[in-house]
Formats: structure tokens, C-alpha cells, sequence
């Protein structure tokens, strides 16, 4: 069960993004750009506002603010991160991925829009990431900035997170299961790798030694993971009303799980064991790591 000090670090988190992101994602032009189309915002504003526990940027504030650091660049490169993980969603629910017409518990974006307006928002969502992430307000120091940038791309894409979809479209018309060991190489990609990154941004920005990156690696990996996993249980569990999204798609389209792999009972006790070693991984920090603790807790036993 979650602490009172965490829920409300985590409605508070997701408020300041939520800030945030309303003026990122503002009618107004930065400079170099000629105009913000309207169609083509309220779309990406549809997409990324007034939803989501925010946990990637969460992790990122928090794993910032634990080393000494709080401030809103900090508060910035998290959203750049929430807006790969949006443009994500976009994508991942149109017909040609996933053909989800429920996300968050409203219309996915090819459906309050159109196809081609969701993948122009998907696409501006994740190229405006990178302008957030590489602009001047959000470090001081350059190289700390290019870092961020670099990090991010390679989380994102071919090996990272778009690879890991890559191999999840193919594991579905795969002849033979997956392995263990291959579906968790899909699944660090997929959901694991912004997920990771997020806690090393976070120690990244705050000038963090390297065995404290590594640290935070650990704990980011096994989090991930967990994470992983108690959304494919909440998939074969839940229902749609409680999820804000459609239920038991896993098995709908034949994904590659832990659960189909292992068994509902093996896999809960595989997302607890995660969990666990998340939490191991910061013992060198002490009690200024409790937030992140609990971090991991609840992602082991979220509910939707």
C-alpha cells in the first residue's frame, strides 16, 4: 500500500507536468517556427494532457531531487520524456499497430481525429521532445543537454523502445512461442528502456557519480520489468472500465508475456521479486531513496 507522502509526491508530480506540458503545448510559436496548426495541437494536446499517472517523469523528478536537484529544467526534461512516451500511444493504437479505440479512458487520437492527423501528432509529439530536451532552459551545461539527447534517442528508437515493438508485431505471427529470455529482451525495450532512462536522466542532471548512475540503472531495469509485468497481468485480470483501455488484448492478438509464458501465479511472484531487487538497488542511498522504494511497490501492485 502506497504512503500517504507518496500518493500525494505523485498527484504533485503529475500536476507540475500537467503545467507544464499546457505551456508546451501552448498556440504560440517558438521562435524559428512559423505556425502551430490547430487541428494539428488540439490533436497532440488530445493526446498528451489530462491523463496518465505521469510515472516516467515522476522517476525522473525523483531520482533528481534525491541527488540534491529540483528545479523546472529538471521539470522539462521529464516532459520531453512523457512526450516520446505519448507519441508512443498515438501510434501504438492505430489500426496498423494495435487498433485500440480506447486509451485513458477516451477516444485514441485516430479516432477523436483521423489516422493521418494521429500520425502527424505522433510525430510532433516526438520531435517537439527533442526541442524540449535539447533547448537551453532546461541545463545549463551543454554537454549535459547533448547527453539527454543522445540517451533519449536510444531509448526510443531501434534499440529501445521502436525496436521492442518491432519484435512484439513479429512475436505475434511468430510459428513458435518465445522464450523467457527473448520476450524479456522485447519487453526491457518496449516499456523498460523510458523507464530506465527516466531514473538515469534524473541522476544524469544532478551530476550523479558512477556508482550511483549504475545505482539507478539497476533500479530502473528491475522497475521497468515489474512494470512490464503488472500490466500483462492487469491485461489477462482487468477490464476495460478499471484499465481505461481495452482488456484481455494480449490474448486477442497472441503476445508474447510472462504470464502466457509462465502462468498467472509464476508471474505475480516474478513482478514482487522485481519489485524487490528495485528496491535493493538503493541501498546506497539510504532513506532519501524511500520515495523511490515506494516507487517500485507501486508499480508491483497498481491496479490500473
Amino acid at each position: 500500500m502506497a504512503s500517504s507522502d507518496f500518493t500525494h509526491r505523485l498527484s504533485q508530480g503529475a500536476e507540475r507536468v500537467e503545467r507544464m506540458l499546457e505551456r508546451i503545448l501552448s498556440a504560440d510559436c517558438l521562435p524559428g517556427e512559423t505556425a502551430r496548426p490547430n487541428r494539428l495541437l488540439d490533436a497532440m494536446r488530445h493526446a498528451s494532457l489530462d491523463g496518465g499517472k505521469r510515472l516516467r517523469p515522476f522517476l525522473m523528478i525523483e531520482s533528481a531531487r534525491m541527488l540534491g536537484l529540483d528545479n523546472e529544467g529538471v521539470l522539462r526534461a521529464a516532459c520531453a520524456l512523457e512526450l516520446v512516451h505519448c507519441y508512443s500511444l498515438v501510434h501504438d493504437d492505430l489500426p496498423a499497430m494495435d487498433d485500440d479505440d480506447l486509451r485513458r479512458g477516451r477516444p485514441t487520437v485516430h479516432k477523436a481525429f483521423d489516422e493521418a492527423t494521429a500520425i502527424l501528432a505522433g510525430d510532433s509529439l516526438l520531435t517537439l521532445a527533442f526541442d524540449v530536451m535539447g533547448d537551453a532552459p532546461t541545463h545549463p551545461d551543454p554537454a549535459v543537454r547533448a547527453a539527454l539527447v543522445v540517451g533519449l534517442a536510444r531509448n526510443a528508437g531501434i534499440g529501445g523502445m521502436a525496436g521492442g515493438q518491432m519484435f512484439d508485431l513479429a512475436a505475434e505471427k511468430a510459428e513458435a512461442p518465445l522464450g523467457r529470455a527473448q520476450i524479456e529482451t522485447l519487453q526491457a525495450m518496449k516499456t523498460g528502456a523510458l523507464l530506465r532512462f527516466a531514473v538515469e536522466a534524473g541522476g544524469l542532471m544532478a551530476g550523479a557519480s558512477a556508482p550511483r548512475k549504475a545505482a539507478l540503472a539497476e533500479y530502473g531495469a528491475a522497475l521497468g520489468a515489474a512494470f512490464q509485468v503488472a500490466d500483462d497481468i492487469l491485461d489477462h485480470e482487468g477490464d476495460a472500465a478499471q484499465l481505461g483501455k481495452r482488456a484481455g488484448k494480449d490474448a486477442d492478438r497472441n503476445k508474447a508475456t510472462l504470464v502466457t509464458l509462465l502462468g498467472l501465479a509464476a508471474a505475480k511472484l516474478w513482478r514482487d521479486e522485481l519489485a524487490e531487487r528495485a528496491e535493493a538497488a538503493l541501498d546506497m542511498f539510504g532513506p532519501r531513496a524511500d520515495i523511490l522504494r515506494q516507487a517500485a511497490r507501486f508499480t508491483a501492485s497498481r491496479d490500473h
